[in-house]
C-alpha cells in the first residue's frame, strides 16, 4: 500500500468518527439527553460501543488506523483546547478553602483508588483510569490519564462507563438528598460539595441547577478548580510510571520520564485564557469546536470496545468504582461541613 493509499483509509475512519461524533451532537440536542445531562461525549462512547458490538466486523480493517488516530491525537488536541473553559480567576472567586479541599478529595481519591486496586489484584491501568476519573472530571481525566500512561482503548472504556455510571446517579441523587435535608448544609458549603465529589462537569451542572441558583454558581466553580488539577497529576503519574520502569529495567536501559506535553499545553492555555484576550463569541466556538473533538476521541475509544472486552475486565472496575463513590459522598460531605468556609 502506498502512503496516499495509507493516508486516504486513514481519513476513512477519522471521518467514521467525524460522522458518528455528528450524531453524538444531534442526539445530545435532544431534550431527553438534556434532562438526563448527558453530553455529546458521553453519547460518543456508546455510540462507539454499538458500532464496535455490531458493524466493526463488515467495513474494511484499513479504517482502524483513522480510528486510532482519533483516539490519540485528536484526543491529545481536544485536552489541549479544553483549556479555554478555565481561568485562574476561578480560584479567586471561591477562596484557598475550596482548593484545599479539591486537592484533599483529589488526592486521597487517587491513593485509595491505587491501593485498592491494588488489593483487589486489578489491571493496574484500569484501577488508575478509574481512581482518576472519580478524582477529577470523569472522562475527560480519563481520556488525560489515558494519553500519559498510554493504556489500551478498551481499558479506557471500562474506567469512562464507571464514571459516567455514578456522575449519573449523582445528579438525580444530590438534589433528592438535598431536599430531604439530608445533606443539610448551607448554600456555599453545599456548592463545594457539588462540586468537589461529582464526577462529570455536566453532571455538576445539572445537579447544581436543580438546588438552585446560588449552589449551581459555586459547584460549578469549585469544579472548574478541580479539572486544573488534572495538570499536576498527570505530571505525577508520569513520573512514578518512569520510575517503575527504571526500577524494573537493567542500568543499561534505564526507563525515561515521557512527559505528557499536552498537559503542559493544557496550563498554558488556562494561562492565556486567564488574560481574556479573545472575544466571547470566539471561545464559545472554540469550546464547541474542543467538545466535537472530544466527541471524536470518545467515539474512537468505544469503537474498539466490545462486549467481550468488558467481560475481560469483570466487575472489579465497577466495585471499585462504587467503593470511591462512597468515600467521595461520606468524605466530601464531612469536609464541606466541618471546615469553616
Amino acid at each position: 500500500m502506498t502512503i496516499s493509499e495509507q493516508r486516504s483509509s486513514m481519513l476513512h475512519g477519522v471521518l467514521l468518527m467525524a460522522l458518528f461524533a455528528c450524531a453524538a451532537f444531534y442526539i445530545g440536542d435532544m431534550s431527553f439527553a438534556k434532562q438526563i445531562s448527558f453530553s455529546p461525549m458521553i453519547i460518543g462512547i456508546i455510540l462507539g460501543m454499538v458500532y464496535a458490538n455490531s458493524l466493526r466486523n463488515n467495513l474494511p480493517e484499513t479504517w482502524v488506523p483513522g480510528i486510532t488516530f482519533c483516539s490519540k491525537r485528536i484526543l491529545r488536541f481536544g485536552i489541549i483546547l479544553y483549556g479555554f473553559r478555565l481561568t485562574f480567576q476561578d480560584v479567586m472567586a471561591v477562596g484557598m478553602k475550596a482548593v484545599v479541599i479539591d486537592a484533599i478529595i483529589v488526592t486521597v481519591t487517587i491513593c485509595l483508588g491505587v491501593f485498592l486496586g491494588k488489593l483487589m489484584k486489578m489491571d493496574r491501568s484500569i484501577a488508575l483510569l478509574t481512581s482518576v476519573g472519580s478524582a477529577i472530571c470523569g472522562a475527560a481525566a480519563v481520556l488525560g490519564c489515558e494519553g500519559a500512561i498510554k493504556a489500551k482503548p478498551y481499558k479506557t472504556a471500562v474506567a469512562v462507563a464507571t464514571v459516567v455510571i455514578f456522575g449519573t446517579l449523582s445528579m438525580f441523587l444530590y438534589p433528592i438528598l438535598y431536599r430531604a435535608g439530608i445533606f443539610n448544609l448551607p448554600a456555599d458549603q453545599m456548592g463545594i460539595f457539588a462540586g468537589s465529589t461529582i464526577h462529570e462537569v455536566a453532571h455538576v451542572v445539572g445537579a447544581g441547577n436543580a438546588m438552585g441558583a446560588e449552589i449551581a454558581s459555586v459547584s460549578i466553580i469549585v469544579k472548574m478548580i478541580r479539572v486544573k488539577m488534572l495538570v499536576p497529576v498527570l505530571l505525577i503519574i508520569t513520573f512514578f510510571i518512569a520510575h517503575s520502569v527504571r526500577v524494573k529495567n537493567s542500568a543499561e536501559q534505564r526507563g525515561k520520564i515521557n512527559v505528557p506535553w499536552f498537559a503542559v499545553l493544557f496550563l498554558l492555555v488556562i494561562c492565556f485564557n486567564s488574560f481574556d484576550l479573545l472575544p466571547e463569541n470566539v471561545v464559545s466556538f472554540i469550546n464547541t469546536f474542543d467538545t466535537f473533538l472530544l466527541t471524536m476521541a470518545m467515539t474512537a475509544l468505544g469503537a474498539d470496545t466490545s462486549i467481550e472486552k468488558f467481560k475481560k475486565a469483570g466487575f472489579k472496575p465497577f466495585v471499585l468504582a462504587f467503593v470511591l463513590y462512597c468515600w467521595l459522598i461520606g468524605g466530601g460531605y464531612c469536609l464541606a461541613r466541618f471546615v469553616n468556609l
